[in-house]
């Protein structure tokens, strides 16, 4: 328990570093960990209130160059907020989660997806002909009902929320979250 507890207060320092300063300032990562393909996300909060949250769903490059660019990308590029003001840093919460690969949910029907939610558990990708939207397992502390999670999701992939069709696909995932 050590290790992960260390780990994640290295994983929180890269993203801090990177919201500070950029995502290059941590260039090196001396340990063989950081540099093994990872897929993050990083999520930005000021008293309580969401500041930004940005990552990837799927493994493409190193965890701590992960990690430093979705800090920088939270930080200064979520359409959502304006860029991270310097002022602003002192009372920033930084939450990295770490995501496992994703699965496929077999799903030929809204009934089948929600019956194969886990509500607290999962991640999850949604993908419908090009529109793509994720939640964090996070997001079900605000949606707690599957029906609402689901058409949430929905709803930030620029489909209605009340919406199915035999070409909907879903994936599942987890996270280990460090605050």
């Amino acid at each position: 328990m050590a290790e992960r507890a260390e780990r994640g207060l290295v994983l929180l320092a890269i993203a801090r570093e990177a919201i500070a300063r950029g995502p290059g300032a941590n260039a090196a990562w001396n340990e063989v960990w950081l540099r093994e393909r990872a897929a993050t996300f990083v999520t930005l909060r000021a008293a309580g209130e969401l500041r930004g949250c940005i990552g990837t769903v799927d493994a493409h490059r190193a965890l701590g160059d992960d990690v430093a660019h979705n800090a920088d990308a939270a930080a200064r590029r979520d359409p959502r907020f304006p860029p991270v003001q310097p002022e602003e840093l002192a009372g920033l919460q930084v939450e990295v989660s770490l995501l496992s690969p994703r699965t496929g949910l077999a799903a030929a029907s809204e009934a089948d997806a929600l019956a194969a939610l886990r509500p607290g558990t999962d991640g999850i990708v949604l993908e419908y002909r090009g529109e793509r939207a994720t939640f964090l397992p996070q997001v079900w502390e605000n949606l707690p009902d599957p029906v609402d999670f689901l058409g949430e999701l929905r709803r930030k992939a620029n489909l209605p929320r009340r919406f199915w069709d035999p070409e909907v696909r879903l994936w599942r995932y987890t996270v280990e979250k460090f605050t």
